[in-house]
């Protein structure tokens, strides 16, 4: 017979702050699985499109593992193999720099730069939020679901990262070689002893 008695013990006993910081965190995946569909319905470069369906796909994954888990229905670890794609190899320079455009207030339609743009800050901030949100929970469970969370959205902030630098939208500026050198000169390896000893002495 269902009684409220065993709905409170099929959850499981989260501390407060991590259960809403869940919460919230689901409700902003939730949003940006949305958001993620018009931006490939928007998106003009087959390549773009691509890796906004595979992250999309990753994106759901992980937003339906975390729904089972506050709801105690999830396995122990949200499954995560690194699976950082290499779509191009950066390169540092100027040289790919694409001149900037003016931004529309009345635009109806999105450029490439502006939605890899928007799915770039969407996987940094990302990595931040649950990186912070990991080291604020008590529960194991929901501590290694938010720190997964963060690692995928690193990969995938490199993998749009990859695309716009490749596309010469997001350029990566370089030092000079011999202003590189002269700051390496600086750094110098620790000793490979014990920073502290004990030293005792027989009276």
């Amino acid at each position: 017979m269902y009684t409220q008695q065993n709905e409170q013990s099929y959850y499981r006993n989260y501390a407060a702050h991590e259960f809403l910081e869940t919460q919230e965190e689901l409700r902003t995946k939730a949003a940006n699985l949305e958001l993620y569909g018009l931006l490939f319905a928007m998106a003009k470069d087959t390549h773009l499109k691509d890796i906004l369906y595979n992250q999309q796909r990753r994106m759901l994954e992980s937003y339906n593992y975390g729904v089972q888990l506050v709801q105690g229905r999830a396995a122990s670890m949200l499954p995560h193999t690194p699976q950082l794609r290499i779509y191009e190899q950066p390169q540092t320079g100027m040289e790919r720099q694409q001149m900037a455009t003016q931004p529309n207030p009345n635009a109806t339609e999105l450029s490439d730069m502006t939605i890899a743009t928007l799915a770039l800050q969407i996987h940094k901030n990302g990595a931040v939020n649950a990186m912070r949100q990991t080291l604020e929970c008590v529960d194991e469970h929901i501590r290694r679901y938010h720190a997964t969370c963060a690692n995928i959205c690193q990969e995938m902030s490199y993998e749009i990262y990859q695309y716009m630098n490749y596309r010469g939208f997001y350029p990566t500026p370089q030092l000079a070689n011999h202003t590189m050198w002269t700051m390496t000169q600086g750094i110098q390896q620790a000793s490979e002893q014990q920073p502290y000893q004990t030293h005792f002495h027989s009276h």
